[in-house]
């Protein structure tokens, strides 16, 4: 079943539940395309034959196990073809540029939040805001709120406080 596929790929679908047929449509691709095929199936949890179909269908001939050959997708004219590549390497681009930003996007948040926290742990400033900013003290707490779900309890029971 792996025969064709790469290692790497291999090894980044071994604990995943995949189609059988994912498997021959990574054949038809080179092995770096099998890689980036494989992190856009894991990134959208999709494992399935119909969006590894996609993928080869957006692949540029290039990056095929066998660029001699003309790709035959059913349904889709070489026109539609050439503009699925196109937009599947800006869509690439763009998601690679926000996977290189995320880390530092998401320590950013848990910054501001604990900030946010401290702030609104001041009764001075907390009591101003609610007098007049009322709705700025609003999205505060909503900041720190979506920040804490994702964090494993601690000072949990303290942002609790602050936000009732």
């Amino acid at each position: 079943m792996l025969d064709g596929v790469c290692p790497e790929v291999a090894e980044l679908l071994k604990d995943k539940s995949v189609d059988t047929a994912v498997f021959t449509l990574l054949r038809k691709m080179k092995p770096m395309r099998q890689i980036e095929a494989v992190e856009l199936m894991s990134a959208m949890n999709n494992f399935t034959a119909r969006y590894a179909h996609a993928l080869l269908a957006a692949t540029r001939r290039e990056d095929l196990a066998q660029p001699d050959r003309p790709k035959k997708i059913r349904g889709l004219s070489p026109e539609q073809m050439a503009r699925m590549e196109r937009e599947m390497d800006g869509l690439q681009r763009e998601f690679k540029a926000v996977s290189a930003s995320y880390g530092d996007t998401v320590l950013n948040l848990v910054i501001v939040s604990g900030y946010l926290l401290s702030l609104m742990g001041n009764p001075r400033v907390s009591g101003y805001l609610e007098r007049h900013h009322p709705e700025i003290l609003a999205e505060f707490r909503a900041i720190v709120a979506s920040t804490s779900l994702e964090e494993s309890g601690s000072g949990a029971s303290e942002e609790r406080a602050f936000l009732s």
